[in-house]
């Protein structure tokens, strides 16, 4: 017999990325489509008008909730209103953040403008409010 040409029978030394790059597309489909769900937030019942300006989907803001039972959280830490300032301080203020305040449509209008009080107080100038679009179809 000759001599064998190729190397039939040993060891590859190379390492397969594909069952790697499988499982990584797929991690990367899942998070595509979880990520979405994951930013709900706090459950309130928010006022309706006609317009209604779009929360930006960047992190680069803070959301202010004041639900219906008086409770505050900035995003989804409770503060109260003693803290707020600090708080506002030190992430809004110093890193440049946007600030948008949603409250609940049954938290009364004196709370809610204390909350303004000692956001303007902070010295943050400019504030969003969240709202929901008006539904025509329920008037």
């Amino acid at each position: 017999m000759g001599a064998s040409v190729g190397n039939k029978g040993g060891f590859v030394a190379e390492i397969n990325v594909t069952p790697f790059v499988d499982v990584m597309l797929v991690l990367l489909i899942i998070f595509m489509v979880t990520a979405p769900m994951m930013t709900e937030g706090l459950e309130v019942d928010l006022p309706q008008t006609r317009t209604v300006q779009v929360l930006p989907a960047d992190s680069d803001h803070l959301l202010l909730t004041v639900r219906k039972d008086g409770v505050m959280y900035l995003d989804e830490y409770k503060v109260t209103i003693e803290e707020l300032e600090g708080y506002l301080q030190r992430l809004v203020k110093e890193k440049n953040k946007l600030l948008f305040l949603q409250a609940d449509k049954a938290v009364p209008y004196g709370v809610v403008v204390d909350v303004m009080g000692h956001i303007k107080a902070a010295g943050i100038e400019k504030l969003g409010v969240v709202a929901e679009r008006e539904d025509p179809k329920k008037k």
